[in-house]
């Protein structure tokens, strides 16, 4: 009985770290505020895997964190992605990363207009 009891205490400890840090990560960047829908499905139709995806605001130019958090995406396979930070815009350009380092780059892409993007070569 006493040995499950550390092991719970770290469970619970980590788990409150983890927690900690998701709140951490929405507190610095909030959504938009303005009634817009900015989730967009991404399918994946390179033929490859996609690696990563990074959106930037077309105002700014700035690419944000990746949109798959790690987590590639199957060719013929497809994510929902929320595409806003926070800035109120609707018009953004799109970095992908697909398997062998093949980087694409799509412009203006309004993503308060979309409910799916079909991503190809």
């Amino acid at each position: 009985m006493f040995a499950r009891r550390p092991v719970t205490a770290a469970l619970v400890a980590a788990s409150l770290g983890v927690a900690a840090l998701v709140g951490a990560a929405s507190a610095t960047q909030e959504p938009s505020n303005d009634g817009q829908n900015r989730r967009v499905r991404i399918h994946n139709q390179t033929g490859v895997a996609l690696q990563t995806l990074q959106a930037a605001d077309v105002r700014t130019g700035a690419f944000g964190a990746d949109l798959l958090a790690g987590r590639p995406v199957a060719s013929g396979a497809s994510v929902p992605v929320t595409i806003d930070d926070g800035s109120g815009g609707c018009l953004y350009d799109l970095r992908a990363g697909l398997a062998g380092g093949q980087t694409l780059l799509r412009e203006n892409i309004n993503v308060c207009r979309i409910a799916d993007y079909y991503l190809t070569r």
